[in-house]
């Protein structure tokens, strides 16, 4: 049951979480050992807190997962675990989440408090309204940034949220045409709000949403406040491995039938590895000082 429970957390999408830990790279605090600690706790608070969200999304569609090629393996759908044993354990992980987080600071709680009542809203009811669906999805992740900077103290750039927002909205919908192309004729009883998706439809919206976020990366590298903080111009050598991985995700989308879980596709495809670590990598080097 322990090895069930750890599943039903699902860990590997922790890592969405990382976005939490932004506010210390592009907010330059990496500097204070205080607010390297909270961001930490913030981060773990936000893994607890997600993995609860997890339990919920899970029970409340447990009969479409058993629909699902893939999810009807899940603890739930496939019965190893009961629903009464996962409402109790996702119970005390948000209770220990918030908990968590009132040791960082109260700003913290606040903003785990709004991302889970927005997705009990999402798991009842919202997660059925077509377009709204992806972005309460992108929501949560401008929570996280929120919970790594207005959380700690660390003023958030508009920029960074701009660029968040971009870059979950294009997430989210590729999601969404991979969840069509993948259940076919079985997608409205896996989840009813795909019957108003369609891959044209999708198509549009990762192409505007994948312009967006480049091009508000690239007005962040050049943008005089950017420059003024990192203390360097050259953020724009950074944009090709940006472009560069918007390009292979969507290959991927289009290809090799990837993109309905992003957190996993991020990790299994070597080019996307190689991408984000020479990102990250020149990132750091460049605002390091």
């Amino acid at each position: 049951m322990i090895v069930d429970l750890i599943h039903l957390m699902r860990p590997h999408q922790w890592v969405k979480n990382t976005f939490v830990l932004t506010g210390l790279l592009f907010g330059h605090a990496w500097h204070s050992p205080t607010l390297v600690a909270q961001a930490i706790i913030a981060f773990i608070a936000f893994c607890l807190i997600s993995s609860a969200v997890y339990i919920l999304n899970d029970i409340v569609d447990i009969e479409q997962d058993r629909n699902h090629p893939a999810k009807r393996k899940r603890p739930l759908p496939s019965g190893k675990i009961s629903i009464p044993v996962a409402a109790t354990f996702g119970a005390l992980l948000g209770i220990m989440a918030l908990g968590l987080a009132a040791t960082a600071t109260y700003t913290v709680v606040f903003i785990l408090l709004i991302y889970a009542l927005m997705n009990v809203a999402y798991s009842l009811k919202l997660k059925h309204v077509v377009i709204l669906d992806v972005f309460i999805i992108a929501t949560g992740f401008m929570l996280r940034i929120l919970a790594g900077t207005l959380g700690l103290g660390i003023p958030p750039s508009q920029w960074l949220l701009l660029c968040g927002l971009m870059v979950t909205l294009f997430l989210g919908f590729s999601k969404r045409r991979a969840e069509i192309i993948t259940l076919s004729d079985d997608k409205s009883a896996h989840r009813k709000v795909l019957e108003d998706y369609s891959p044209v439809l999708l198509d549009k919206m990762i192409m505007v949403t994948a312009s967006g976020l480049i091009m508000s990366y690239s007005l962040y590298t050049m943008n005089p406040d950017t420059i003024r903080i990192h203390g360097t111009a050259n953020l724009i050598y950074t944009v090709p491995f940006v472009i560069y991985g918007v390009f292979r995700y969507i290959f991927l989308l289009h290809h090799q039938s990837r993109g309905g879980d992003p957190s996993r596709d991020l990790v299994r495809d070597p080019h996307m590895v190689v991408i984000l670590i020479a990102w990250l990598a020149t990132t750091i080097a460049l605002i390091a000082r």
